[in-house]
């Protein structure tokens, strides 16, 4: 007993940082929100960065002008927050939504699903390329190279939340979370950043530009795909699962890893079928 209740004194504080960064009215301006429109600026910015440096293509050809990417912010935005919100709905809370359907439209309330956002954006990327003509893989790996920024950031817009905690846990950097009861927890959301966020930007930066696999269409986009399932499914393990859905079955699989191993699966088909462009020559 002694025990239990010297381990939150054992544990890091949490910080306290205000979710809302200014408020003018009833209009707040929150870590969460801010998090989103950094990461679409930053993959509105690097990609059209990647877009003019001729050599990362086949061919020094670029699939696309800089421009298209301007066109497209509109559209990744609407995938973005449809999906992930729908996403959330369907996979993670659908008795509640049907039961009380106007709150779907209640996102203030939180509630978003990364696989579901990722659908929606695909879903947008591809309608754009086609619109465009423009080959719709390497619009994804255009869009996968920029991707992690934005969900580090979200991550850490998560721990200022107090949300999405991880599990008890007796090691040293163990944080007791206002809203996660007295036992120090895993700061699941800082080990989902620096896996889903840094390491898979370097990962793929390495591709980009040192092993040049934008000349590959499929390559990037599946590594994306896989390295975001991989790293979701180890830090599955230490995070908390949504208290209404809990363990689906021996008490450690979690909705998460259920969604994410299709992920890795389809991640490595592309990466293993990426193939460069034949050369296209004109009388």
């Amino acid at each position: 007993m002694s025990d239990y209740l010297l381990l939150p004194l054992a544990a890091l504080p949490f910080p306290q940082i205000d979710p809302v960064i200014f408020q003018i009215g009833p209009f707040a301006v929150h870590w969460y929100g801010l998090g989103y429109i950094a990461g679409i600026l930053f993959a509105w910015w690097y990609a059209k960065r990647l877009v003019a440096t001729q050599r990362l293509w086949a061919h020094d050809t670029p699939p696309m002008k800089p421009t298209d990417l301007d066109d497209f912010v509109v559209w990744a935005a609407i995938g973005v927050v449809l999906g992930g919100r729908l996403g959330y709905v369907l996979f993670y809370d659908l008795p509640r939504y049907l039961a009380n359907p106007l709150d779907i439209f209640a996102v203030w309330q939180g509630g978003m699903s990364f696989h579901g956002g990722m659908l929606g954006t695909i879903l947008a990327m591809v309608l754009f390329a086609r619109s465009r003509g423009i080959n719709a893989w390497s619009m994804i790996d255009t869009i996968a190279a920029t991707a992690p920024v934005g969900l580090g950031l979200v991550r850490l817009a998560n721990f200022i939340n107090s949300e999405l905690w991880g599990r008890p846990t007796d090691m040293p950097w163990g944080i007791v979370f206002p809203d996660g009861g007295p036992l120090p927890r895993h700061p699941s959301q800082l080990y989902e950043a620096a896996l889903e966020g840094l390491v898979l930007f370097l990962v793929l930066r390495l591709l980009t530009h040192s092993r040049l696999r934008l000349k590959t269409p499929r390559f990037v986009g599946g590594a994306f795909i896989a390295g975001y399932g991989l790293s979701r499914i180890f830090v599955e393990f230490f995070r908390e699962p949504d208290a209404h859905i809990g363990y689906l079955a021996g008490g450690w699989l979690t909705m998460g890893m259920v969604l994410s191993t299709p992920m890795v699966l389809v991640g490595l088909w592309a990466m293993m079928t990426a193939r460069a462009p034949a050369i296209v020559l004109r009388s």
